[in-house]
């Protein structure tokens, strides 16, 4: 379990390091203002890994254990609830979201080398399926904000 515990701590720091930056430049929320609600988010990432390994109901997924050790923190009246908060809310979902959603998307390849294998062909597919996705995405707001007159 301790080989485990290291790999996730190696991830968590390039995923935050990554997440800071991309909530410093896409939301101008400064990296040490982040930095205290990166550090919940990644304690009750590690602390909800470890619950699901230590624990022997495997059917219930490690996302669960940190969805609820989130909620247990956060209920009104628990110590730190306001400061928890307030540290988490500095950190935007998208920014989040980016470079995990890269790195489950080079993981499926299961390695870099698998990856690069791949060749650059894949990398145009890739950007115009994201590209498809966004516009198709934009457009569908678009629409859908100018029949509710938002816009």
């Amino acid at each position: 379990m301790l080989k485990s515990i290291q790999e996730w701590v190696v991830l968590f720091i390039i995923v935050s390091l990554l997440v800071l930056v991309g909530n410093w430049i896409g939301y101008e929320v400064m990296p040490l203002a982040a930095l205290p609600g990166l550090l919940v988010l990644v304690g009750l990432g590690l602390i909800g890994l470890i619950i699901h390994k230590a624990l022997p109901f495997k059917k219930i997924p490690s996302v669960a254990y940190i969805g609820i050790l989130g909620f247990i923190i956060t209920i009104p009246g628990m110590p730190f609830q306001e400061k928890i908060v307030e540290w988490t809310a500095q950190v935007n979902l998208l920014a989040i979201a980016t470079p995990i959603l890269a790195y489950a998307g080079i993981s499926i390849g299961r390695s870099w080398t698998d990856f690069a294998k791949l060749g650059w062909k894949t990398i145009i597919i890739g950007m115009c399926v994201l590209i498809g996705s966004y516009l198709g995405s934009a457009i569908i707001a678009e629409i859908i904000l100018r029949i509710q007159g938002v816009i």
